[in-house]
C-alpha cells in the first residue's frame, strides 16, 4: 500500500476498478483540492478586510465594489464546488464513488481524474447536456 501515497500512482485500466489503492488517490486528490480552495477562501476574505477602507474618489471606491462583487461570487461557487468535493468524498465512503448515477456504469478513470467530482459517465453527460440544450432550444 505503500505506492497508494506516492506521488507518481496513477489509476490504471490495467487494475480492478475502484480498487482501494483507486479510492485512496481520488480520496486525496479530493481532499487536496478541498484544502487549496479552502487556503484561497481565507486568503481572499482577509484581502476582502484589508481593502475595506473607504475610497475618497468615487471611481475607485466603485472599482473596488466591482471587485469585491466579483470575488464574493468566485467564492459562492468554490463554496457549491466543496459541497460537491464533500459528496464525492462521502461516495467514496459508502462505494458508490466512481459509478454514473444515472447508469451504474463505472465512470472512466480519465474523466475521474479530470473532473473526480464527476456523478455522470461521459455518455450520460453529453445525453443531459443535449436534453438541457433541448429544453433551452424551445
Amino acid at each position: 500500500m505503500n505506492d497508494v501515497a506516492s506521488e507518481s500512482y496513477k489509476p490504471s485500466d490495467a487494475e480492478p476498478f475502484m480498487s482501494e489503492r483507486q479510492r485512496e488517490y481520488f480520496r486525496r486528490k479530493l481532499i487536496g483540492w478541498r484544502e487549496a480552495i479552502l487556503a484561497e477562501s481565507r486568503d481572499t476574505l482577509a484581502v476582502l478586510q484589508l481593502e475595506s477602507e473607504n475610497h475618497p474618489d468615487i471611481a475607485d471606491r466603485a472599482s473596488s465594489e466591482t471587485d469585491r462583487a466579483i470575488e464574493l461570487r468566485a467564492r459562492d461557487r468554490q463554496r457549491k464546488l466543496i459541497s460537491k468535493i464533500e459528496a464525492a468524498l462521502a461516495r467514496i465512503e459508502d462505494g458508490t464513488y466512481g459509478y454514473c448515477v444515472e447508469t451504474g456504469d463505472p465512470i472512466s478513470l480519465r474523466r475521474l481524474d479530470a473532473r473526480p467530482i464527476a456523478t455522470l459517465s461521459v455518455e450520460a453527460q453529453e445525453r443531459h447536456e443535449r436534453r438541457e440544450k433541448i429544453y433551452r432550444d424551445e
